[in-house]
């Protein structure tokens, strides 16, 4: 099995190329995502190549091999399951969950997986709204549409977000929107594209093109 720091390598490059999809991941958008120098990048790219977990070719990019994407995928499974429980079963948060669930993603334990999967029913959602990989390595895509996409007269239920920053989650507890809730589009400001919406039909709020852009609702 890889090393923490791999997993989180093989876990950044998957989630930067299905951003991107169809071009290889640069080394460095690896380095902003994990915060740390090209050059450190550049030596795990070539230690994680030489153990078949990716192709790295110098000035040209990243692709995860099949092998790393499984892994990745396995991380990513992992982390969000252990956000479903802790929302669900420990009382936290949905900003409080990620730094601890960053933790116990690397736990190496298959079965545990199973059973933490079995324990919480089966969810195919995280607690952000994001899909949960299947035990062998699908990743459900749900239609959806950002808010800012949206125009006046269209509406929709807020299924996910984008920016999983505490800062933003306590910003929509702020203003009462959580995934569940019915959006409704108003009007669009024409001067910054800012938003007028109607929130479960009894209330009414601005956003921001930012917060629009972070967004997503299905039908």
């Amino acid at each position: 099995m890889p090393s923490f720091t791999e997993e989180n390598y093989l876990k950044a490059i998957y989630k930067l190329s299905e951003a991107t999809p169809g071009t290889d991941v640069s080394t460095n958008g690896i380095a902003e995502v994990l915060q740390t120098r090209p050059a450190s990048v550049t030596d795990m790219l070539r230690r994680l190549g030489e153990k078949g977990l990716l192709h790295y070719q110098r000035y040209r990019g990243v692709s995860l091999t099949q092998e790393g994407r499984q892994l990745a995928l396995l991380t990513i499974r992992k982390h969000r399951l252990w956000e479903v429980f802790l929302v669900q079963k420990l009382g936290f948060n949905w900003d409080e969950v990620h730094d601890v669930a960053e933790q116990m993603e690397h736990i190496d334990s298959l079965l545990l997986v199973r059973r933490l999967d079995e324990f919480l029913g089966f969810p195919r959602l995280d607690p952000h709204g994001d899909p949960i990989p299947t035990e062998d390595g699908a990743m459900p895509r749900p239609k959806s549409r950002l808010v800012s996409d949206l125009v006046p007269g269209e509406q929709g239920r807020l299924m996910a977000v984008k920016n999983t920053s505490p800062s933003f989650l306590q910003y929509l507890d702020k203003v009462g929107l959580k995934l569940g809730s019915a959006i409704e589009v108003l009007d669009k400001i024409t001067f910054d594209n800012s938003l007028e919406v109607r929130v479960n039909t009894d209330k009414i709020i601005m956003l921001s093109p930012e917060v629009g852009r972070n967004l997503f609702v299905a039908d």
